[in-house]
């Protein structure tokens, strides 16, 4: 806010450019990220339960589980938006460590939704969901570290 208001009045020296000005004028603090977090990630977790529920109505219930999963996946994964930032969050998206954890994921929620709508093909639809279940699952873990050679090495023992 005090960066705002140094632009505002004529104060702030600095030359900067339009996008670094957007961002620095519309920061927001540690307690309303973790706050906005929270809500994102509340929602995105409602919306997952909801479509869940949905699963069971006759005739459009897969359609709306689909639909309704796929949302609450967004919701949840636009959540960390609040705590890195878009563009930060969006840089470390396509890292190369998890370049194709996140084109698999992106993948995953668009085709879910065009099996949906456009295909009409609900064993299709419940298929992409699965695989976008794991999709972000896998996802997720590539930002703890070691934990992607953790899974890996749990799965190999239990499959010898």
């Amino acid at each position: 806010m005090d960066k705002l208001k140094r632009v505002l009045n004529g104060q702030d020296a600095e030359e900067q450019g339009g996008l670094s000005e957007i961002v620095d004028t519309t920061s927001l603090s540690w307690g309303t990220r973790v706050k906005g977090f929270i809500a994102c990630f509340a929602l995105g977790v409602l919306c997952s339960v909801l479509g869940t529920c949905l699963l069971w109505v006759p005739r459009k219930g897969l359609v709306l589980f689909a639909v309704f999963y796929t949302l609450g996946n967004i919701a949840s994964l636009g959540s960390t938006f609040f705590l890195m930032g878009p563009m930060r969050q969006l840089k470390r998206m396509f890292e190369p460590t998890r370049l194709i954890a996140t084109i698999v994921m992106l993948l995953c929620l668009i085709l879910t939704l065009c099996s949906a709508f456009w295909w009409r093909n609900k064993g299709l639809a419940l298929i992409f969901c699965i695989l976008q279940f794991f999709a972000l699952a896998w996802y997720s873990i590539s930002f703890i570290p070691f934990a992607r050679d953790a899974v890996k090495k749990c799965f190999t023992v239990c499959l010898s």
